[in-house]
């Protein structure tokens, strides 16, 4: 009786490691998605302002081919983080496309929000990944009179696959 019981628990083990190993995994859509997490203003005690922020989105990406090399630096893979810096002038939501002097040639240059995601292709047969992506913006535009901006972003994949659009709530930067 006692081996029997033994042989049972043994084998009601087995089953239940292999019904445990043969959870399914995760699938998502080829085309990645991102949503919209949190914005955290940081506040900066020696200037007396709120000047950056941390934008925090989610992603899912089906075939997990999120991420440039370092060597993918030519258009269309300078960026795969697109970010939008937007005020609101007088009730209306406007794109503002920010410059700064550059003394070497005489000439302002655009600046750009956008930004790299490295590699994050797993290993393994499932490519399928999901994760969060957090970065630090700069949210005080001196040459501003305008309190109150947000920012919107997408991510593109190697196969050129554009997520969809997230969005952050109005900013208030004091």
């Amino acid at each position: 009786m006692k081996q029997f019981l033994i042989k049972y628990w043994f084998i009601l083990l087995i089953i239940a490691g292999v019904v445990y190993s043969c959870k399914k995994m995760e699938e998502y859509p080829v085309i990645p998605a991102i949503e919209y997490e949190d914005f955290i203003k940081l506040y900066n005690p020696s200037q007396g302002i709120f000047d950056r922020g941390v934008f925090k989105i989610s992603f899912t990406d089906g075939d997990g081919d999120i991420g440039l090399t370092q060597n993918d630096t030519l258009p269309p893979y300078e960026y795969n983080l697109f970010i939008t810096y937007y005020e609101i002038q007088y009730g209306d939501t406007v794109e503002v496309v920010l410059t700064k002097y550059n003394h070497e040639t005489g000439q302002y240059d655009t600046l750009t929000f956008n930004g790299r995601i490295p590699i994050l292709t797993p290993q393994g047969s499932n490519k399928s990944i999901k994760g969060e992506i957090e970065d630090t913006l700069f949210i005080y535009n001196y040459s501003s009179d305008f309190d109150t901006i947000m920012y919107d972003a997408y991510i593109v994949d190697r196969a050129l696959h554009k997520s969809n659009v997230v969005q952050t709530p109005l900013i208030i930067r004091k």
